[in-house]
């Protein structure tokens, strides 16, 4: 999944980037509004995470801007302890969530699967397709009722493939979504992951289509 990110503080933005690909997430880090702006406006994200006190333009005024436009993105917003008033006022302009500064890593990841998750229409974290399922959540995998140990990038791309099953997803669809724009891909790695997936869940479990892409059926 790829998640823009509009945090001016060098330091928290910096650890907030780091720990979203940690967990396989693409990132696009803008440092103020104006540029978190024209990023939600030309990109497709499957989150938003929205500093409120930005220079140029203030999150609110960013988040505005987005929803003006008809671009429903889940955006969380990062607030100050005692802003009580902004949060409010976040939540009238469309925000979805809000963490309250400082706040737990682990509870910023499970908010952002949690607006994600509502975002593709799921009320469970459970995906089935045949007889794999994932739990997000948990970034687990199961084959029948045994787990199947994966990379964290294997994980998101067999997501990825579920959430989209029935379809075929172009590689450079996955590496939209799973890479970020400002690292260099090796020229198979895509391939890779496919391979190793294939020998834990069957050659048959992921299909392709030469020019095409990858499906995972329904």
């Amino acid at each position: 999944m790829r998640v823009l990110l509009v945090e001016d503080d060098n330091i928290l933005g910096s650890s907030l980037k780091k720990a979203l690909e940690k967990h396989a997430y693409g990132v696009d880090w803008m440092r103020d509004g104006e540029s978190g702006l024209e990023a939600a406006q030309h990109s497709h994200f499957a989150a938003v995470i929205l500093d409120i006190n930005l220079p140029q333009l203030n999150g609110m005024e960013v988040l505005r801007h987005i929803r003006q436009r008809g671009n429903s993105v889940p955006v969380l917003l990062l607030t100050a302890l005692d802003a009580v008033r902004q949060k409010v006022e976040g939540l009238d302009e469309g925000a979805d969530d809000y963490l309250v500064k400082p706040f737990d890593l682990d509870e910023l990841l499970a908010r952002l699967r949690a607006l994600i998750r509502r975002r593709d229409g799921r009320t469970e974290s459970l995906i089935r397709c045949g007889d794999v399922e994932i739990d997000p959540s948990a970034m687990v995998a199961r084959k029948g009722s045994a787990q199947v140990h994966t990379t964290a990038k294997e994980f998101h791309l067999l997501k990825l493939l579920m959430e989209r099953s029935g379809r075929y997803v172009t590689k450079n669809d996955i590496e939209y979504a799973l890479y970020d724009a400002d690292n260099t891909i090796e020229s198979n790695a895509i391939e890779v992951t496919i391979y190793n997936l294939r020998k834990k869940l069957g050659t048959d479990f992921i299909k392709s289509i030469r020019g095409v892409g990858y499906m995972v059926e329904r």
